[in-house]
């Protein structure tokens, strides 16, 4: 390192030689010599030494206690004094100019060393301190966050003009001890907030870091995060603790919103599956607990929605959505729910029932209101509705099997001719020459291919390149009626054939798009979507059967999606982590389908090896509202950071695909898009035929 540069101030000539030798005899460079204060001052200022040696008593107007208060008004250069004089008058001036050192002549070599070595190391610890000190005021002064400081052995806190700001406080206006801080905690916080304080000072906790309100001076509250860390002692005390605290009131709000439209319909604005669901099952729960207590669920679906949307287009579907929940709402009670389960169906969960006769009298009720016409486009709407009631008795113990028996008898009051209800009874399940038909279909589609498989187009945003088709199964037997999917694949897990409609639609999907790939070579970025139940998943062999499909049809794996819902997690989280981890060594990505029905989170799907996450329609939030355009975009910023990528279904109007575009989610599916196109009507867009 450069030996430092040392002024002489000395007006004898003879000792300012002789001092000169013996510092550069000791390694010290020479700045200069002064003979005069003027002349120290301006040698101060052209050298810029590390350390002046300063005689008393000097020539000139000045001597050289005035000229170190000079020097010490413009700079913190370290002085030492050199002089003959120690009576009491001198040694009191130079003591007020504080000197680092005090040498009378005649003096010792070594003892000049040591001054010199001990002056430049304060100088050097207490500059190193300065900008320290200036580097925290700078931080305390320009930080976002309000900065804290305790110390435990005075119990002052030292809170920042940002601490205080971020609660509506001035800086005079709020005082130093942790009871302060205290005071302006939300009472319900409060007390866990001091244990966080006192969990972290007994050393269980790494550091403090705690959500909590503080009441803002206008009255209102703020979130704010408290984090801190406490400083020990060698016997390992807590001396101090400081830390700091984060406005996070837009966050909250935020995560807030996220969890209300988590269990809400965007459209409408009622209680969307994922709500009713929970409702329901906490319905049960408390039937079977008190036994006591009627419920019923009722289960509409409108006879013309299909009509309107085409017809009028899909506002005016959505439109009618609007007004058909308003309506449901309108006839009943607080106590119940009304829910919309997706497209055009509707439950709604009676609760405290009066009577065996109750549920139906709401039922004529509703038929008879969601006739009255409503203006919708310019055009008079009449929309009527066929509605499934289920009474609820001790049999149900699950909300599968209520909404399973309300949707039997929804079916039966549209094929009775609509525009009415009717009540579930056991009679109206499939008797055993009518689950006999139900399974020899199956069977039949299972081994002469009766089934079909529809392919749904996914766009990639926001060149709407397709870049993928799910395939959605089928099944029209002859001289009956189509088995709806609700229908067909539960009934396909209960007799134990779902192994076999799984393996069959993975198969013939698997072979169609590896033949699509080599017959239209531009196509070979399409990636294959094919939905895998839970039975499917967790059923013995399934890795394996997916691994010799994939061979036989010689479908490149990265080509296959499976997407798996979000109850595969209600399942042996360990057998179905394993699964999902051999299928991407398959090289398979995996999709979660449905995201934000109320089965999981973006946090939970992190510890599996998912690629992708499909966002249930009710994530597509309308594009005029600011808030649900935040909420969205901080979904989709999640699954960024966590590496996911997106796809939006159920995308129905150019407003909604401008926004999911705005929002830069990846992908979209809907029927806006493509519907769902056999394999011909597919084949000609590829060939630039299809519309």
């Amino acid at each position: 390192m450069e030996s430092a540069c040392i002024l002489i101030v000395e007006d004898e000539a003879i000792t300012a030689m002789d001092i000169k030798t013996r510092l550069s005899r000791m390694g010290y460079r020479v700045a200069g010599i002064a003979a005069t204060g003027e002349q120290a001052i301006q040698l101060t200022e052209e050298t810029h030494p590390d350390l002046i040696l300063m005689d008393i008593k000097i020539k000139g107007p000045i001597d050289g206690i005035q000229t170190a208060e000079l020097i010490h008004a413009q700079s913190n250069l370290p002085i030492i004094y050199l002089t003959a004089y120690a009576d009491d008058a001198t040694l009191q001036r130079a003591k007020l100019t504080g000197p680092s050192g005090y040498i009378l002549k005649p003096f010792q070599e070594r003892d000049l060393a040591i001054s010199i070595e001990m002056a430049l190391y304060k100088s050097k610890m207490e500059n190193a301190l300065r900008e320290s000190e200036e580097r925290y005021v700078l931080v305390v002064q320009g930080a976002n966050d309000g900065i804290w400081d305790w110390d435990l052995a005075t119990s002052q806190v030292y809170y920042s003009p940002r601490w205080k700001e971020i609660i509506g406080y001035a800086a005079d206006e709020i005082g130093s001890s942790l009871a302060d801080w205290l005071s302006h905690i939300h009472k319900e916080d409060r007390e866990r907030f001091q244990a966080a304080i006192n969990h972290h000072l007994d050393g269980l906790t790494e550091r403090l870091e705690c959500e909590l309100r503080m009441l803002h001076k206008d009255s209102s509250l703020v979130w704010v995060l408290a984090r801190g860390l406490a400083v020990r002692g060698s016997d390992g005390r807590p001396r101090r603790m400081a830390g700091s605290i984060s406005n996070i009131t837009d966050l909250k709000h935020a995560q807030e919103q996220l969890i209300y439209d988590s269990y809400h319909d965007s459209l409408t604005g009622i209680p969307n599956r994922a709500l009713f669901i929970d409702r329901l099952k906490h319905a049960l729960q408390r039937r079977k607990r008190y036994r006591n207590g009627r419920l019923a669920v009722l289960f509409l679906d409108l006879d013309s929605f299909k009509l309107v949307n085409d017809n009028l287009g899909h506002p005016a579907g959505d439109q009618l959505l609007i007004e058909t929940a308003r309506k449901l709402q309108s006839l009943t009670r607080s106590s119940d729910t009304v829910a919309r389960l997706g497209g055009d169906e509707f439950v709604i969960l009676l609760e405290a029932v009066k009577g065996p006769a109750y549920p139906g009298m709401v039922a004529e009720r509703l038929t008879e209101v969601l006739r009255t016409p409503v203006m919708i486009a310019g055009h008079e709407i009449i929309s009527t509705a066929s509605i499934g009631v289920v009474l609820i008795g001790d049999e149900y113990q699950n909300t599968s099997d209520v909404l399973r028996d309300a949707d039997i008898a929804m079916y039966r009051a549209k094929s009775l001719g609509k525009d009415r209800f009717e009540v579930f009874h056991p009679d109206l399940e499939p008797r055993p020459s009518e689950r006999f038909e139900l399974e020899k279909h199956l069977l039949a589609a299972l081994e002469r291919d009766g089934f079909q498989i529809y392919y749904q187009p996914i766009c990639k945003f926001p060149s709407r390149l397709i870049v993928g088709v799910e395939a959605l199964l089928r099944l029209i037997p002859p001289d009956h009626e189509p088995i709806p999917p609700g229908v067909l694949i539960p009934l396909a897990e209960e007799v134990g054939l779902i192994n076999a409609v799984g393996d069959w639609v993975l198969r013939e999907a698997c072979q169609k798009m590896s033949d699509w790939h080599k017959r239209f070579p531009e196509q070979v970025h399409l990636n294959l979507h094919v939905n895998i139940s839970v039975k499917q998943l967790s059923s013995s062999g399934f890795v394996e059967r997916v691994k010799n499909i994939l061979e036989s049809t010689g479908l490149t794996p990265s080509s296959l999606c499976l997407e798996i819902n979000e109850t595969v997690f209600n399942n042996n989280i360990q057998q179905i982590s394993t699964i999902l981890e051999q299928l991407t060594l398959l090289g398979v990505s995996l999709m979660i389908d449905n995201f934000g029905t109320g089965y999981t989170s973006l946090g939970y799907i992190r510890r599996f090896p998912i690629d992708t996450i499909k966002l249930d329609r009710s994530f597509i939030f309308p594009p005029d509202n600011q808030q649900n355009g935040e909420i969205i975009e901080a979904v989709l910023s999640m699954a960024s950071q966590l590496g996911l990528q997106t796809v939006a279904a159920g995308i129905e109007t150019e407003e909604q695909l401008e926004f999911l575009e705005h929002m830069q989610c990846h992908f979209g599916q809907g029927f806006l898009l493509s519907k769902p196109l056999e394999t011909q009507a597919l084949e000609q867009v590829f060939q630039g035929t299809g519309s």
